[in-house]
C-alpha cells in the first residue's frame, strides 16, 4: 500500500522490477496505478480502483520534451500535491524545485500550463499565453518542457429521493465528471436535485440553500412547482437559485430524458450560467528564496537546509547549499 496524502492509502504492489501505486484521477475516469521502473520512472499507465469522489486537488506533471543533459526523459510524470510533495520522477532536484512551485501556482490559477526550464544564458524564449518560462541557473546545460494539469475536485450533486428520475440523474452525473453526494459529510453540493415527487420537499430546497448550492432543481410540473416554491416563501435570492420545473426544454418524456434535460441544464450553469464549481486554495505553503542562485523555494522536509549564526537558509539543491556553506565557512 501507498500512502494517497489525505489520511487514507491507495493500492501499491512490485512486480520484478517495478513498482507501481495508484495515483488519484478524475472520478469518472477512475484511477490510474502507474508503473514505474527500477529508477522511479514512469513507464506505463493502468487502470486502477480505491479512488475516492472526494478527493484533494493536484497537479499532474508530464516531461514532453528533455533537452540532454537532463535525468528526465519524456513520458516521465508525476503528481505535485496541495502540500507541494511529490511523488512520481520528473528530473532532478534544480528541475523539481522549479516544477513544485509552477504546480502550486497551476493549482490556484485551476489552468494547465506548459512549463519550460532553461539554463542560464540560453537563448531567450518569450512567454505566451499558455506557456511559463523560468530560467534556473542551476541547471547543468540541458533544458527540460513539462505539461501542467491541474484535477481539481469534480462539482458535488446531491439527488434527493428514489424515483426513476432520481436514479437516472445518479448514474448520468458522473459520466459528465460530476461528484455525488454520498452523505458521508464531504463537501458541501454545488447543485442539489430534489425528484422525490412529493415528502418535504420544502425541507429539502432549503437545506440545500443553506447549504450553499447554487443550482437546486425541483422535478415537479410547473403547477406543483409554483405552489412548492409559495410554500417554501424564498427571497428573490433564493428563488434565482431554484430551477423549476429542472432541466432544459428538450421535450423529454421518459426518466432517462428527464435526467439528461437536468444534468445538461446543470453543465450549461457551471460552464456558462456563473454556478460556481469548487474553489480551490492549496494550503498555504512557505517559500524562501535560494541566497545563491536566487530561486524561489517551496520549503518541505526534504527541502535542503543550512544554519549560519542561528539563521537558517532554503536552497534548490543540495549543490546550492554546499556551495554557500563553503562561501561562509559554515
Amino acid at each position: 500500500m501507498a500512502a494517497n496524502g489525505s489520511g487514507g492509502w491507495w493500492p501499491a504492489g512490485r512486480a520484478g522490477n517495478r513498482w507501481w501505486a495508484t495515483v488519484p484521477g478524475d472520478t469518472h475516469r477512475g484511477g490510474r496505478a502507474r508503473e514505474y521502473g527500477r529508477d522511479g520512472v514512469g513507464v506505463s499507465e493502468r487502470g486502477g480502483g480505491g479512488v475516492r469522489t472526494a478527493e484533494p486537488p493536484y497537479v499532474r506533471v508530464t516531461v514532453v520534451r528533455a533537452q540532454p543533459p537532463t535525468s528526465a526523459r519524456p513520458g516521465d510524470s508525476a503528481v505535485v500535491r496541495a502540500d507541494g510533495t511529490i511523488d512520481g520522477f520528473v528530473g532532478g532536484q534544480c528541475v523539481t524545485g522549479s516544477v513544485r512551485v509552477a504546480a502550486l501556482a497551476a493549482l490556484r490559477a485551476g489552468e494547465p500550463v506548459l512549463l519550460r526550464i532553461l539554463p542560464d544564458g540560453a537563448a531567450p524564449f518569450p512567454d505566451v499565453p499558455g506557456a511559463q518560462v523560468v530560467v534556473n541557473p542551476c541547471l547543468s546545460g540541458g533544458a527540460i518542457e513539462l505539461f501542467l494539469a491541474p484535477e481539481l475536485p469534480a462539482p458535488v450533486v446531491r439527488v434527493v429521493g428514489d424515483s426513476p428520475i432520481a436514479r437516472a440523474v445518479a448514474e448520468l452525473a458522473p459520466i459528465v465528471g460530476l461528484a455525488l453526494d454520498t452523505g458521508s459529510g464531504g463537501r458541501a453540493p454545488t447543485a442539489v436535485v430534489v425528484a422525490s415527487h412529493g415528502g418535504d420537499e420544502v425541507g429539502a430546497i432549503r437545506t440545500a440553500l443553506a447549504d450553499g448550492a447554487g443550482y437546486v432543481g425541483l422535478v415537479a410540473s410547473g403547477r406543483r412547482g409554483a405552489a412548492v416554491l409559495a410554500d417554501a416563501a424564498l427571497t428573490d435570492a433564493e428563488r434565482r437559485r431554484v430551477h423549476s420545473p429542472a432541466g432544459l426544454p428538450i421535450g423529454a418524456r421518459s426518466a432517462a430524458e428527464i435526467a439528461l434535460a437536468i444534468v445538461g441544464e446543470i453543465v450549461r450553469e457551471l460552464r456558462t450560467g456563473g454556478l460556481a464549481a469548487p474553489s480551490v486554495e492549496p494550503p498555504a505553503v512557505r517559500q524562501e528564496v535560494d541566497p545563491v542562485c536566487g530561486m524561489t523555494v517551496v520549503v518541505g522536509p526534504d527541502t535542503p537546509t543550512l544554519t549560519v549564526d542561528g539563521e537558517r537558509f532554503w536552497f534548490c539543491s543540495t549543490g546550492c547549499r554546499d556551495r554557500y556553506a563553503e562561501k561562509v565557512g559554515a
